[in-house]
């Protein structure tokens, strides 16, 4: 495995790359990122473990979705069955992805206890403003940014290359800080995309005159704009590590008998 550093524009091919192989198995995509939101809404249901639990599954959910965009990506059509790939490789990768699910649970823990330090000083009010509400958020969001950077290829490079936990949450965050340009204007494409569409979704709730009523149009987009998205981590992935051959052995000249 080595490091693969991309140029800045990359960021935005792994946009397009994301929403054009969604479109090639759209059903398939978009029934798989239902069944882990399903998963984990149920998970929170669950009183007190809930929440880990959610958060521990999240890294085996997103290498289960990135599996299906490889698949989709080679013209092939994703079976549910991917979505538990973490669970079906081994019992030493198994081991790994629960390791790194329980560190990402504990990450994920800790930033929220310190979000909560942080807003205990806010003044609660029923009506907040937009600046309010932006202080209030923005705290938790640079917390999670590291959190992120290190999970963001972490269990893809524990599955598909056997590295171990500590390991890849080491080459990820390394892999995000080198090609933070390629990852920047990723989140930029996407904040864009998600632009674009709100608009016409705005317009369609407020002709619809409540956001109940809009709710059979915006649910079905909003689920396969998060399915798109889920989809395009895989390239971020594809394209930043690239597989080392092995060295040729040079030929040896055959001894005469």
């Amino acid at each position: 495995m080595k490091l693969n550093i991309v140029s800045a524009r990359t960021g935005f091919l792994w946009v397009k790359l994301g929403i054009k192989t969604f479109f090639r198995q759209p059903l398939a995509m978009a029934s798989l990122f239902f069944m882990y939101s399903s998963a984990a809404s149920l998970a929170l249901l669950l009183p007190v473990v809930g929440i880990v639990l959610a958060l521990m599954i999240e890294p085996a959910a997103r290498l289960g979705l990135m599996v299906a965009a490889g698949e989709a990506s080679s013209g092939r059509f994703p079976m549910p069955i991917v979505l538990i790939s973490a669970f079906r490789a081994g019992r030493e990768r198994l081991k790994s992805m629960v390791i790194l699910g329980l560190l990402h649970a504990l990450a994920c823990v800790c930033v929220m206890a310190l979000s909560m330090l942080f807003s205990a000083g806010t003044p609660k009010t029923d009506v907040l403003t937009p600046e309010a509400q932006l202080m209030l958020i923005a705290p938790s969001m640079l917390m999670y940014l590291p959190v992120s950077m290190l999970f963001w290829h972490a269990p893809a490079l524990v599955h598909f290359h056997g590295i171990s936990p500590v390991k890849s949450l080491f080459f990820s965050i390394v892999a995000c800080l080198r090609n933070w340009k390629a990852l920047a204007l990723f989140g930029l494409g996407w904040a864009g995309v998600m632009l674009l569409v709100s608009l016409p979704l705005s317009m369609g709730i407020a002709l619809a005159g409540s956001p109940q009523a809009a709710m059979p149009f915006v649910l079905p987009v909003v689920l396969g704009l998060a399915a798109m998205f889920s989809t395009s981590i895989y390239f971020t992935f594809r394209d930043s590590f690239t597989q080392e051959l092995p060295s040729p052995v040079p030929d040896t000249p055959s001894t005469p008998v």
